[in-house]
């Protein structure tokens, strides 16, 4: 009993229990696409919103994107960097779920977001303006966190 509390107690100080070494830790392994995962931060007036994003880095990566996948947790995303930066086109096809699409400028904060991507559409949804990466994450999450453009977004590329 006296090692359980003691194991307990641990973790609740230690600072790999905490939740925002979980995001770090979950960054260190390989999603089941077979993608690299980094933590990505955005700081907006609501808060600071973390997340563990897929990096796309080749051609097919970015090709295959989120299509066919059936959700996507609220902490989660995928990232596409740019780079050199350019102006971003992207679609739904064969992708099954909303994506809010938040594109970032090269010093890292968001020109705009498109909410709510329609699922399976082929209409284009372009960022307007050359941008360093673009950030999908889960339909609505960014109205739902406050998150906005000129907010900043650090990550490791």
């Amino acid at each position: 009993m006296r090692r359980t509390l003691a194991a307990l107690l641990l973790c609740v100080a230690a600072p790999a229990c905490s939740s925002s070494n979980a995001v770090t830790n979950a960054a260190l392994e390989r999603s089941p696409a077979g993608l690299e995962q980094v933590p990505l931060t955005i700081h907006s007036k609501s808060g600071t919103h973390r997340f563990v994003v897929e990096v796309v880095r080749t051609q097919a990566e970015q090709a295959q994107g989120l299509m066919f996948r059936q959700s996507l947790a609220p902490d989660r995303g995928m990232i596409f960097p740019h780079d050199p930066p350019r102006e971003a086109s992207f679609w739904m096809k064969n992708t099954l779920i909303p994506l809010d699409m938040v594109f970032i400028r090269p010093d890292g904060t968001i020109a705009r977001i498109e909410a709510n991507t329609v699922p399976l559409s082929l209409d284009p949804v372009s960022s307007g303006e050359p941008v360093g990466a673009v950030l999908e994450i889960a339909g609505g999450r960014a109205a739902e966190l406050g998150i906005a453009a000129n907010d900043k977004v650090d990550w490791a590329p």
